[in-house]
């Protein structure tokens, strides 16, 4: 930089000492390489030496490669392998764990695919939710893995669908079964009650029952038959106990359910099944129109709905939450108002006492089989004596029906009897005793007519068809026997006043006295009623006495009733002979003697009064007086009768006969005991008109 820098020329006299300074390098160097010389000489010529060795050396190192490289090819070559083996090895290996890692994924899938194909769905569901939590996070990176990933909840739906339709067709299943296992409920519940029933059957046994005892025994027997067969199925392992779950497979709901419990619907799934188990409730509880008819509508509506509450129960007990105590208390009260308000409609259109009391019988097992599975049925007990008075009413129209028929073959004339046996057989019908009667001698008549131990007996008979309806009835005893107490009262009143409203084609007059006997037999015959009561249902003799207080009051008011009937129907034939009176009030002198028909009324009135030997002397007094009454107002009404313009002497004549005749009546005392001229007063104001 100072050449440049600071004097002029100053690169020219560099360049100067530049070439100063190389001529004294080159001087050096000279004396250098002449110091070196002999040495480089020497090496020149020992090169020149070891040049021919080294020719011959590098033919010898050729050679020896060449051989050598002869030889290392097949190294070469089998290295080349060992390493292509080796790649391959160290694929192989990489190939086994990824395989490893696959194939349990693979495994679980195929397992997957066999559960699907045997329909182990809940299985498979357990299957599926380990692939997708364990398995499938280790190989997510391929492809297959994504494919069964969305496959999987295609799987799921498709469980949920088929396992839809399982519980589908397993509704169906127990709706079409329902009855059979009602019908296998309620027999089970029959035969655990049988024992103790036989033994209260044979309590109530008296040792004292009459010869109508067999005839009650084949009652119950009939009545315990009837039951049986209605029950009876064609088994062919009758001991084997058989359940709901050997009627229907529940399997398909308990897999449904665990299968929409695991997918988290199972609030869904139990709505879906409440709501359709109500709408088949809905169908069990509608009756068939016609179900009224026959005893077999009723059993298979019955069992219909005890299969259905039976399978209810069953489900409530096996499974949890599916349905509750409160979903089926709510289901059981809404059924049960169906079914009384059904039971109250049709049971009134029965009108056959042996239907209603087969409807009692399947009341009362329906009862007793829900209320074992733990449904309270107090209601139903409550329908029972409903429909018990329904059936009182039935058997009241039966029992016309068999007083109507007795009625009209009853001749309302004393019972002959011929000789003892006759005697015996009537009185082992009817409890009659009279020591004055026993000490005449046969042929003799009793007093009253063949109709009243026919009616004895057919009271019996319903006093035993009344009381079949009270059995099996949980219901306190004694209030059994006031109901039954009661309605026997109205019984008797309602028999009562049948007969004395049926009109029989016999003489009116025989008929009342015939009835007032009659009647006064019947209610000495009440305290054999209240000994035939007390035995065949072990009720207190103070309780039944109250019946035969009733049933005595009854029969005395009937006796007044015929009595009042016999006044009645007496002035009515009166009145009868009276319309045919003919007078002729212009007439100019009488015929000499009283008129025909006064005669033959008076001789019908002879008559009369004579059968009434059998009535208490008051009674026919009575009669006899209001006739003789009833024949003097007529008489009366006539002579002062309005339109009665004029009398000749001579009708008037034959008017005063007529009135002789009704005293000289009157005074022949036709019914004894009459004091003085009484009969002759009723007279008295017609004899001064």
């Amino acid at each position: 930089r100072s050449v440049y820098d600071d004097q002029p020329n100053a690169h020219q006299r560099f360049m100067e000492k530049l070439d100063a300074c190389i001529r004294n390098h080159d001087r050096e160097i000279e004396k250098m390489c002449n110091f070196h010389h002999q040495g480089f000489v020497d090496a020149i010529t020992e090169l020149l030496k070891v040049r021919a060795d080294a020719e011959k050396l590098k033919v010898q190192v050729t050679d020896t490669n060449r051989r050598l490289q002869d030889a290392g090819k097949e190294v070469i070559a089998q290295t080349e392998e060992i390493i292509r083996c080796r790649v391959q090895q160290r694929n192989i290996t990489t190939v086994v764990e990824k395989l490893q890692l696959c194939l349990p994924v693979l495994e679980m899938y195929s397992k997957l695919n066999e559960q699907m194909n045997v329909k182990r769905y809940y299985s498979a569901l357990k299957t599926m939710e380990q692939l997708e939590n364990l398995y499938l996070p280790r190989v997510s990176q391929y492809r297959f893995c994504q494919i069964m990933i969305e496959n999987l909840p295609k799987l799921r739906e498709e469980i949920k669908e088929i396992s839809m339709s399982d519980l589908k067709d397993f509704l169906e299943s127990i709706r079409k079964h329902s009855d059979r296992i009602g019908e296998t409920a309620m027999k089970q519940a029959q035969q655990q009650k049988t024992f103790s029933t036989t033994l209260q059957k044979q309590n109530n046994v008296s040792y004292g029952r009459n010869i109508h005892l067999g005839r009650s025994r084949i009652l119950e027997s009939k009545n315990e038959i009837t039951l049986k067969r209605t029950f009876e199925e064609d088994d062919e392992h009758e001991d084997e106990v058989l359940t709901a779950q050997d009627l229907v497979d529940f399997s398909p709901v308990y897999r449904c359910l665990h299968i929409y419990s695991v997918l988290g619907d199972g609030e869904t799934f139990e709505n879906y099944y409440r709501k359709q188990r109500r709408k088949q409730a809905r169908l069990v509880l509608q009756p068939q129109s016609s179900m009224h008819e026959t005893v077999e509508g009723y059993r298979r509506y019955f069992s219909q709905i005890v299969g259905f509450f039976v399978v209810e129960d069953h489900i409530l007990h096996v499974t949890q939450g599916l349905v509750t105590r409160t979903y089926t208390d709510e289901l059981w009260n809404m059924a049960l108002s169906k079914i009384i308000a059904v039971l109250r409609t049709h049971s009134s259109y029965c009108s056959d006492p042996d239907l209603v009391l087969e409807l009692k019988s399947l009341i009362v097992v329906f009862a007793d089989t829900l209320q074992g599975y733990g449904f309270p049925v107090n209601r139903l007990f409550d329908l029972l004596f409903e429909i018990r008075d329904q059936y009182n009413e039935t058997l009241l129209k039966k029992w016309s029906g068999l007083f109507r028929d007795i009625f009209e073959a009853d001749n309302y004339s004393p019972i002959p009897v011929a000789n003892e046996e006759e005697y015996k057989i009537v009185i082992s019908k009817f409890p009659f005793q009279d020591p004055e009667f026993d000490k005449q001698s046969f042929p003799k008549k009793l007093p009253m007519s063949q109709s009243v131990p026919q009616i004895y007996i057919q009271v019996k008979e319903f006093i035993y068809a009344s009381l079949k309806f009270s059995e099996s009835l949980h219901r306190r005893k004694h209030h059994s026997a006031d109901n039954f107490v009661g309605f026997l009262n109205y019984f008797l009143q309602y028999f009562t006043l049948f007969s004395l409203n049926f009109e029989v084609p016999v003489g009116f007059i025989s008929l009342s006295r015939c009835l007032h006997i009659n009647t006064t037999h019947l209610e000495q015959a009440c305290k054999y009623l209240e000994d035939f009561i007390s035995n065949i249902t072990n009720i207190s003799q103070v309780t039944v006495h109250t019946a035969r207080l009733y049933g005595l009051s009854t029969f005395k008011d009937a006796r007044h009733a015929a009595e009042g009937e016999i006044y009645t129907k007496l002035n009515q034939k009166i009145d009868e002979f009276i319309q045919i009176a003919d007078y002729d009030w212009t007439m100019s002198e009488s015929d000499g003697r009283a008129s025909g028909y006064l005669m033959d009324l008076i001789n019908f009135l002879r008559s009369t009064f004579q059968v009434f030997t059998h009535l208490p002397g008051k009674v026919a007094q009575t009669a006899c007086m209001s006739a003789c009454q009833h024949l003097s107002t007529s008489l009366m009404q006539m002579l002062l009768d309005t339109e009665l313009k004029q009398i000749s002497m001579g009708a008037i004549q034959q008017f005063n006969l007529d009135v002789i005749q009704c005293e000289l009546f009157a005074s022949s005392e036709p019914v004894p005991g009459f004091q003085g001229d009484t009969l002759q007063l009723a007279f008295i104001d017609l004899r001064q008109v």
